[in-house]
């Protein structure tokens, strides 16, 4: 052991000497502050740390357990041992549960060092564990103000990507569409009339292409709310997988852009992930912001996963969903059973009113 600072508080001369040489007699190596009140006590923090108090439990005038009272107060966790003449079982179960440490019976001093021992090991491991819970709280939250950084740069980059598409590619293409259309009005012969369409053809097809990409990477049609967004994704969707994809929702709060990227974000994950992996047949995508809350629910009738499944390297994406969702002090619950499909909810607190909306697609 180091050399330690303990306070004793105890009213009777004779009793506080007894308890100096049993920690002297057992090299218990410590420094022991001597108080006789409950103002001295108090005194004795101002001056010096203190690393363990032993208290009788009657004293002059206050008791021990007011001592710890004010500790308490103070959110000053230290080691309290009470040291005292028989007290009673029930009153030291009612010490033990009110946080004190342990306690000594005078006449069996003897047992003093062991358990100041003790008591300081174990308030040595909590303190330990504690830190290493701020550590690890303050370790996810640096993970995730860095995960929310390189989601608003991933953001950034499509926004720049697409705006490039559509102003170089998509220009570019727009006017040889016109130069192509200009040659199919004058060219007489056949052949070259089939090269002139089969090129308008190809550039049609370009156009589309880019048009999706922008849309992807940037879906344009947020700026229009969050309703036309999704409306548009899950019509896409279907249209590309042949799945039956139903909407159905209800809002009556405003949602942010970054709420609104987030949900459309998980809507196009959950739906990508059901065309890769779910074997489903049908998809329900249903949103709500009852009590304050928007909530997105993804659910699909496909094969549903084990929680072996899910702690795959395949559930990245969903833990990719779930920093997202977070980023916006949301969070993702996943519900699944084999044969039996899974569901996605994502939830977002709210705040905030407008006017009611209400749909009710299938595609």
């Amino acid at each position: 052991m180091t050399d330690f600072h303990l306070i004793h508080i105890e009213d009777n001369p004779a009793d506080h000497e007894l308890v100096l040489r049993t920690l002297d007699r057992c090299d218990v190596p410590c420094r022991v502050t001597w108080v006789d009140s409950l103002e001295a006590f108090q005194e004795a923090f101002a001056s010096t740390p203190v690393d363990a108090v032993l208290a009788d439990y009657h004293l002059a005038g206050f008791s021990g357990m007011e001592a710890w009272e004010w500790l308490r107060s103070q959110t000053l966790e230290l080691p309290f041992i009470l040291v005292s003449g028989a007290i009673g079982e029930a009153t030291v179960a009612d010490a033990m549960i009110r946080g004190v440490s342990d306690y000594v019976d005078k006449h069996h001093l003897q047992r003093l060092p062991l358990v100041l021992q003790r008591s300081l090991e174990f308030h040595d491991a909590r303190r330990a564990q504690a830190q290493a819970r701020r550590a690890l709280e303050e370790s996810r939250q640096r993970l995730l103000s860095l995960t929310e950084h390189l989601q608003q740069s991933i953001d950034r980059e499509r926004a720049d990507i697409a705006r490039e598409i559509h102003d170089d590619i998509g220009g570019a293409l727009a006017a040889v569409k016109l130069d192509l259309s200009w040659l199919s009005r004058r060219l007489s012969d056949e052949a070259s009339q089939r090269h002139v369409q089969a090129g308008l053809a190809m550039v049609e097809h370009a156009l589309g292409a880019s048009q999706r990409i922008m849309r992807n990477l940037r879906p344009a049609v947020l700026d229009q709310g969050l309703w036309p967004a999704l409306q548009w994704l899950t019509q896409t969707f279907a249209d590309r997988s042949g799945l039956h994809v139903h909407l159905n929702g209800r809002l009556s709060r405003e949602v942010s852009p970054d709420q609104a990227m987030v949900v459309y974000r998980t809507a196009q994950e959950a739906l990508t992930n059901v065309l890769k992996h779910a074997g489903a047949r049908e998809v329900r995508l249903d949103i709500s912001d009852l009590e304050n809350c928007l909530t997105l629910e993804i659910s699909d009738n496909g094969r549903g996963a084990t929680p072996e499944d899910l702690a795959k390297l395949q559930s990245f994406g969903l833990l990719g969903l779930k920093e997202r969702a977070h980023s916006v002090g949301g969070w993702l619950d996943v519900v699944t059973q084999p044969s039996q499909g899974m569901t996605l909810i994502l939830s977002i607190p709210l705040s905030g009113a407008s006017s009611v909306e209400s749909w009710e697609t299938s595609e």
